[in-house]
């Protein structure tokens, strides 16, 4: 089969690789027909080199028709449509029996202190095979993966991977008050989902922040108030609680993680760390690694006293110096971790009948085939021609 392999620092290839087999009874094969590139994907692209070695298949945000299934698989059968979450949970543990998938016990990589396997993301979590590829082996057949219907375009579902239980999670975990209001900083896929989510479930006022033009024109289309950060960075305090009595908002969602602008020391210290050998590089950001901080330094200046802060954005410091006296002071709320999808499936599936509620036909600025993803990774590392979000078609 074809598929999309990291070979080094802004290095990926596809490649033809071994098709994957059915290793357990439970196992299904999947023929992708669409699989999505996530901002997270950047993180392998830019600065995870040391988890990672040549020829590891990336993605995870696909979806297809089953090809083949194990012969303890009952809950599906060969030619199912299905989608792929992107955290390989069991269904069965404790955790998962908690809606805690992303902490599933069965696949928490333990050697390495982490929380559930994921597709296609690093030895971190587990080194697992990932859907930027022709084919996808897929484990727990009966629980994981999850059935949509045919006929609506794959673009109607394939969110369902990540994007939609990820930006519903970060919404429910900001815990926005009825008619209550809200800021999201970073208005990538993510976050711009996130703001959707929040006015389609009744929050007053949702303002957006990001320096990226066509991010703010898609977002205010959708109702968001926006602010580029551009103009408005030393002044974005003021404005927010201007906006809101003089007191920020309820909540603030950090969807920008550790790419955040404007932290020079930890930009340098990401440079370094990337000249290093690889064996010395993962001791350092496992032990002593430090993220740019500073859209979660702007969330809790944001914040009104008493909020919640929903992190979605990805970070990756083991060494991150956190305000603790004015988040203690402001009596904030903090909430963060991995998207547990399958526990909100049941939740988003309602809004993506006809009507199409939140709109995600048409969220993709890009749709290219699996051939040209190297060219798409570097388009949207650079922000070329107003990618924001980019479906490969195997």
């Amino acid at each position: 089969m074809r598929a999309l392999t990291w070979q080094g620092k802004r290095d990926v290839r596809v490649e033809t690789v071994p098709d994957p087999p059915l290793k357990e009874s439970t196992d299904i094969l999947v023929r992708i027909t669409s699989t999505g590139i996530c901002g997270s994907d950047l993180h392998l692209y830019e600065v995870m080199g040391p988890f990672l070695d040549p020829g590891d298949i990336l993605g995870h945000e696909p979806m297809g028709i089953v090809e083949e299934v194990g012969t303890d698989v009952t809950a599906l059968t060969a030619g199912d449509r299905v989608v792929v979450p992107f955290n390989i949970s069991c269904g069965d543990c404790y955790m998962c029996d908690q809606g805690l998938q992303s902490q599933c016990e069965t696949t928490q990589v333990k050697e390495r202190g982490m929380g559930a396997a994921l597709f296609g993301y690093t030895k971190l979590y587990g080194q697992v095979p990932g859907g930027q590829a022709e084919l996808l082996r897929v484990p727990f057949g009966n629980t994981l993966p999850v059935k949509v219907p045919h006929g609506p375009p794959d673009e109607r579902f394939v969110y369902l991977s990540d994007v939609l239980p990820t930006a519903w999670q970060a919404v429910e975990y900001a815990g926005i008050p009825p008619g209550g209001t809200l800021t999201v900083l970073g208005l990538g896929p993510i976050g711009e989902m996130a703001a959707r989510i929040a006015l389609h479930r009744g929050a007053r006022l949702v303002v957006g922040v990001d320096l990226v033009e066509a991010r703010l024109e898609r977002a205010a289309a959708h109702g968001v108030r926006t602010l580029d950060l551009r103009t408005h960075g030393k002044d974005l305090a003021e404005i927010v609680r201007g906006a809101t009595d003089g007191r920020g908002t309820d909540a603030v969602i950090d969807a920008v993680g550790m790419e955040a602008h404007g932290a020079p020391v930890a930009k340098a210290a990401h440079w370094v760390v990337g000249m290093l050998p690889d064996s010395v590089a993962a001791r350092l950001m496992e032990h002593a690694g430090i993220d740019r901080l500073s859209a979660l330094y702007t969330a809790i200046e944001l914040v009104r006293r008493g909020g919640t802060i929903s992190v979605v954005g990805v970070y990756g410091g083991a060494a991150d110096p956190l305000p603790l006296m004015t988040m203690f002071d402001k009596q904030i709320q903090l909430r963060m971790g991995q998207a547990n999808v399958r526990r909100w499936v049941d939740d988003i599936m309602p809004l993506l009948g006809d009507r199409d509620l939140l709109g995600v036909e048409g969220f993709a600025t890009h749709t290219m085939p699996l051939e040209k993803g190297p060219e798409a990774y570097r388009m949207f590392q650079a922000k070329e021609d107003g990618m924001i979000k980019t479906l490969l078609r195997p």
